[in-house]
């Protein structure tokens, strides 16, 4: 695995290092050793599964607040999504930041997203699928979202939005006094 570094502190796009010969391709996606080279040394508690029908669907801009605020390695393993992530850690270096980075089943990319930072994705092909792993349990009381068009943050989108929640759009914008999530 090779991890870089990217625009937001804490997050990291991962290449995997898939070993390949006749019979296919064989690639670890995790190791507790060398996710703790860049100081990730929490434990996963939680893998989700997001199958999305329609090219265009949008999930996000989703995060939990403490005690629940979590960390998602996530990747995606059939189609393509462009999936985004906005730090909103109060006094966070990159606040409000966002990064846009295309995962696919053929780049077989990760992302390993911290803490504070609100995450979504748009799919590109229909069927796309992603595997998400979480530190911490979905806890409802916890669950808050961002709207991705908001003004504040300067998200644009790739593609057109096809399908997204009820849930998703109804997200309140951030006032401008919005100082960020308290970790």
């Amino acid at each position: 695995m090779t991890f870089q570094e990217t625009a937001i502190a804490g997050v990291f796009t991962i290449e995997l290092a898939p070993l390949q010969d006749n019979r296919g391709s064989f690639a670890r996606t995790f190791c507790k050793h060398e996710f703790a080279s860049i100081g990730f040394t929490k434990d996963f508690v939680q893998f989700n599964h997001s199958w999305n029908l329609a090219k265009g669907t949008f999930r996000g801009l989703h995060y939990q607040i403490p005690p629940a605020a979590e960390t998602k390695l996530i990747r995606c393993i059939r189609g393509s999504v462009e999936d985004i992530v906005v730090d909103i850690r109060r006094g966070s270096p990159t606040f409000l930041r966002s990064l846009q980075v295309q995962l696919s089943a053929t780049n077989m990319r990760m992302i390993l997203i911290p803490e504070g930072c609100a995450h979504g994705f748009l799919t590109l092909e229909e069927n796309s699928e992603l595997l998400y792993h979480h530190t911490e349990y979905y806890t409802p009381a916890c669950d808050k979202g961002v709207r991705f068009d908001d003004p504040c943050l300067n998200v644009r989108v790739s593609a057109e939005i096809a399908v997204m929640s009820e849930k998703d759009r109804s997200y309140p914008l951030l006032s401008h006094d919005f100082e960020g999530i308290a970790l």
